[in-house]
């Protein structure tokens, strides 16, 4: 997965040496942080495009993310895209969570789905939920996930 910064600049370290890097700089700044991660996708004719971003909240002083696109040609329904873009956030969290631990800093993993079982994301509600608080996250859903529903819907 290639990431970049929301003005384009490419990542070019792995993603766990670039969040090291960050949290390190960050914290001698002065910032106390969480981090959000959340992934959201967009069906365009035959090609579904998702993208997952690392949200880093400063407390009170605002945040920046990491984004990481990608493309699949695969058929699926809205159940099993609501499941690709959980388990995507979920991989990139299990990846991070020691890293995050070790330096104190809170996670929670955003998905995509609303609450409100008139909206069709919906199917996939209590799927996600078991398997990100399985894992051990902290779980938000619509309309508390801004990390999936606002940050990734920006940039998919």
């Amino acid at each position: 997965m290639k990431w970049r910064r929301f003005d384009g600049r490419s990542i070019d370290l792995p993603i766990a040496d670039a969040v090291r890097a960050t949290l390190i700089r960050e914290k001698e700044a002065g910032h106390r942080l969480k981090v959000c991660i959340g992934t959201d996708s967009q069906v365009r004719g035959k090609t579904t495009e998702f993208a997952t971003v690392i949200v880093f909240l400063r407390e009170k002083k605002g945040g920046f993310m990491f984004i990481a696109n990608y493309k699949t040609e695969q058929k699926m329904s809205i159940r099993e895209r609501m499941i690709l873009e959980v388990g995507r956030s979920v991989e990139i969290a299990y990846a991070l969570c020691n890293l995050l631990d070790e330096h104190g800093v809170e996670l929670e993993v955003h998905a995509d789905i609303n609450t409100d079982p008139s909206f069709e994301s919906n199917v996939a509600l209590k799927e996600a939920m078991g398997y990100i608080l399985g894992m051990g996250f902290v779980f938000k859903a619509k309309p508390d996930a801004f990390a999936s529903s606002a940050c990734a819907d920006k940039v998919c």
